[in-house]
C-alpha cells in the first residue's frame, strides 16, 4: 500500500506540470508595476496547425517611453530552446504573454537581429485594450467609403527595436509576379512573399454582404472550444485579396472578449480605422533565420472585420466580412485563322470563349492597395501560366463600374512578357489616380478585364518621319512620309495626307507624331487636372474617357496658342478684355494659359504600340 501510495503521488505530480501548461481562460490582469525581473512567463502561440503551444520567457524589464510618451515595452529573454534558435518570429506578433496566470502584455518586437541571447519586446496589456476599446466605439460608425491612406509609422534605422513585421503572403500566383509586386509594396512600408497558401474556400461567397445563388448568408461556426472562432494564441489572417488570389498577412490573438478580439501587438499598415477582412489561418511551418524568422501559413474562411490597425495592435469582431469588390480578368485563347471575325463591340459583357480561363477574386476598398490588387491579377494573367499564347503580347480592355455612372474602359497593348509589366505597372498609376481623385471618396462596384493574346509583339519604331515640302499654300495637301519597323525588323511605310486649311494662312505650324498619352500631354489637357476646373467625380470620369488611346500613332497638327480654360472646356484665342474678367472672377475655374493647340488630327497603326515621338515644322504661304 505504501508503495501504491508513492507511485500515486509521483504520478499525480507527474500531471501537474501539464495541468499548469493550460493556457489561462478570461485572465485577469497584470500591470507593468506589478512585474519583477526574473519572473517567468509563458507565450502561446501556434508553431504548426492550428493549436497554440507555450514557450517559456523569463521577464528582464520594462523599457519606459520606449515607442513614445506612455507607450512603454516589456522586454523578456526567451529561454525555450525551440524559440531561443529563431528568436521572434513574423507571426508570432500578438501572441499573448501570461505571468502568474495574468495577462501581461503580447509578443510584438524583435530586438536586434543577430544577439547571441535572444530577447523579444511585448506590448502591455493596457495599450491592447486601449486599441480594443477604440475597435468598440467604431462599430456601425464605419463605411466601405472609409479607407485612409497608407502612412509609415514602422521603427526604422539600427536602433535595435522593429517591430515584427507581417509578411503578405501570396497565393495563387507565380514567383515572377511577387518579384513584380515586391518593389511596389516596398513603397507602402510592406514585405510581401509568395509561400502564401488557403485552407479552404474563401470564395464561395460574396464578399458584399449578400447570399450567393439564393443561399443563406454564411454563419461562423464555434471553434472546437465552444467560445468564438478564435481564441488567444490562435493564428488569425488579415486578407487584402480573397478568392483565386489571395494576399493576407499573418499573426496571433492576443486577448478575446465576446465577439471581439485584439490581435499582433503592432500596426499592420497604421492606417487607423479600416474596414479589413478576417480570417483563420493554419500554420505550416515556421522559417527560422538569424535575421527574420517567419510563419508559413494557409488562410482560411472569413469569420469577421478587423476595424483598427494602430500603434499598439489591431482589432476588430467576429461575424461577417466587409463589402469588397469583386475583380473577374478573362484570359482569351489565341484565334486561329479559320475563326470567326471578331465582333466591334466596346462592352465585356460577352459570353467567355469556349477555351478560355479566368480569374476570379476580392479586392479590399482602399485607394493605394485596390489598384495594386487589380495589377496582381492582370499581371497573374499575363504572365503566371504555363500558357504561351501571351508571350508575344495582350491587348488588355479594363471596364470600371461605378454606381449611377457609365462604366469607364481602359484599352492598351501589352508588348511581350517583359513589357507587360511596363504596361501593366501604368494600369496601375492610373487606376490609383483614379482612386485617389479629389472629388469624391468612391469605389468601382465591379471591375472587369480582359486579355486577348497578340500574333506578334507590338512594338514599332518610327525610323524617318518626312514632310513633302516645308511651305505650302492653302487648299493644298501636305503629304508625310513614315518609315517604321516592327519587332522583328520588317520595314514598313505610311503615307498620311494633310488637307491644308485656308485659315491657316500665314502661321507656322508643327506636326506631332506621338502616342496618345505624350499628345495629351503638350495640349491643353495637361492644365485640366485639378478640383477647381473639373467640379464633380462625373466630370472626372468624363475627362478621362476623352483621353487619347495610348495605341497607334497620334499625328496632329498643333499651334502654339493662348487657351482660356473654362473648367474642361478650352477656347482658342478668347479677347484679352474677356480673359483678364474671368480670370479676376474665379481664378481657380478660369484660366489662360500658353499651350499646344490642335487645329487636325488623325491616328494610324492602331495595333502597334509606338514609344518614339517625332515634330516636324510648315508654313501655310500664299502662292
Amino acid at each position: 500500500m505504501r508503495l501504491f501510495s508513492l507511485l500515486l503521488l509521483l504520478g499525480l505530480q507527474c500531471l501537474m506540470p501539464l495541468q499548469a501548461r493550460q493556457q489561462p481562460q478570461s485572465p485577469e490582469f497584470i500591470g507593468l508595476d506589478e512585474l519583477r525581473p526574473g519572473m517567468r512567463g509563458e507565450v502561446w502561440t501556434v508553431f504548426r496547425g492550428t493549436e497554440p503551444e507555450p514557450f517559456e520567457v523569463e521577464f528582464t524589464g520594462v523599457i519606459h517611453n520606449g515607442l513614445g510618451p506612455g507607450k512603454s515595452l516589456i522586454l523578456c529573454e526567451l529561454t525555450d530552446k525551440r524559440v531561443q534558435k529563431m528568436g521572434a518570429v513574423a507571426g508570432m506578433s500578438g501572441s499573448p504573454l501570461y505571468i502568474d496566470g495574468k495577462l501581461a502584455g503580447a509578443l510584438s518586437y524583435q530586438v536586434q537581429k543577430f544577439e547571441t541571447v535572444r530577447y523579444a519586446g511585448f506590448t502591455p496589456v493596457a495599450d491592447l485594450i486601449e486599441v480594443g476599446e477604440k475597435s468598440q466605439k467604431s462599430l456601425g460608425r464605419l463605411s466601405a467609403s472609409h479607407s485612409p491612406s497608407l502612412k509609415e509609422s514602422r521603427q526604422t534605422g539600427d536602433s535595435g527595436l522593429k517591430p515584427l513585421t507581417p509578411v503578405f503572403m501570396l497565393s495563387g500566383v507565380s514567383p515572377r509576379v511577387v518579384d513584380w509586386l515586391r518593389p511596389h509594396f516596398a513603397q507602402l512600408g510592406l514585405q510581401v512573399g509568395a509561400l502564401g497558401g488557403t485552407a479552404t474556400s474563401v470564395n464561395d461567397r460574396a464578399n458584399d454582404g449578400r447570399p450567393t445563388n439564393g443561399s443563406a448568408p454564411r454563419t461562423h461556426p464555434q471553434n472546437k472550444k465552444g467560445l468564438s472562432p478564435l481564441n488567444a494564441g490562435d493564428a488569425v489572417a488579415v486578407a487584402l485579396t480573397t478568392g483565386d488570389i489571395t494576399l493576407a498577412a499573418t499573426g496571433t490573438v492576443s486577448y478575446v472578449a465576446g465577439d471581439r478580439l485584439i490581435a499582433f501587438g503592432h500596426p499592420m499598415m497604421s492606417l487607423g480605422e479600416v474596414a479589413l477582412p478576417m480570417a483563420r489561418a493554419e500554420i505550416v511551418t515556421i522559417l527560422p533565420s538569424s535575421e527574420n524568422s517567419v510563419k508559413i501559413a494557409n488562410t482560411g474562411e472569413l469569420i469577421g472585420t478587423i476595424n483598427q490597425d494602430r500603434l499598439s495592435a489591431i482589432a476588430g469582431a467576429f461575424g461577417d466580412a466587409p463589402p469588397m469588390l469583386p475583380i473577374e480578368i478573362t484570359i482569351e485563347e489565341m484565334k486561329s485563322e479559320n475563326s470567326a471575325p471578331e465582333t466591334n463591340d466596346d462592352t465585356l459583357a460577352q459570353p467567355v470563349p469556349p477555351l478560355g480561363r479566368s480569374l476570379k477574386f476580392h479586392a479590399v476598398q482602399h485607394p493605394q492597395l485596390t489598384p495594386l490588387a487589380i495589377g496582381i491579377g492582370a499581371a497573374q494573367a499575363a504572365i503566371g501560366s504555363n500558357d504561351a499564347g501571351l508571350s508575344q503580347g495582350a491587348r488588355l480592355v479594363a471596364e470600371f463600374h461605378f454606381a449611377g455612372e457609365a462604366p469607364l474602359r481602359f484599352e492598351t497593348l501589352l508588348p511581350g512578357s517583359q513589357g507587360s509589366m511596363q504596361g501593366i505597372g501604368e494600369l496601375v498609376r492610373g487606376i490609383n489616380a483614379l482612386m485617389q481623385n479629389p472629388y469624391e471618396p468612391v469605389f468601382p462596384t465591379e471591375v472587369k478585364l480582359r486579355l486577348t493574346p497578340l500574333a506578334e509583339n507590338p512594338i514599332t519604331t518610327i525610323e524617318t518621319a518626312q514632310l513633302s515640302r516645308s511651305e505650302i499654300a492653302p487648299g493644298e495637301v501636305l503629304t508625310l512620309t513614315l518609315q517604321w519597323r516592327n519587332f522583328q525588323g520588317e520595314v514598313g511605310r505610311e503615307l498620311v495626307r494633310i488637307p491644308v486649311s485656308p485659315e491657316w494662312l500665314g502661321r507656322s505650324l508643327e506636326i506631332i507624331i506621338a502616342r496618345g498619352e505624350l499628345l495629351d500631354q503638350v495640349t491643353e489637357r495637361q492644365f485640366i487636372q485639378t478640383s477647381t476646373q473639373l467640379r464633380s467625380f462625373s466630370a472626372f470620369l468624363d475627362f478621362v474617357r476623352e483621353g487619347r488611346n495610348s495605341e497607334g500613332l497620334h499625328i496632329a497638327v498643333v499651334e502654339n496658342s493662348r487657351l482660356f480654360l473654362d473648367q474642361a472646356t478650352p477656347t482658342r484665342e478668347l479677347p484679352g478684355s474677356l480673359a483678364r474678367i474671368a480670370t479676376r472672377a474665379d481664378s481657380a475655374r478660369y484660366q489662360n494659359r500658353q499651350a499646344s493647340a490642335v487645329l487636325w488630327e488623325t491616328r494610324i497603326l492602331p495595333d502597334r504600340l509606338i514609344p518614339s515621338a517625332h515634330r516636324l515644322s510648315f508654313k501655310v504661304v500664299e502662292r
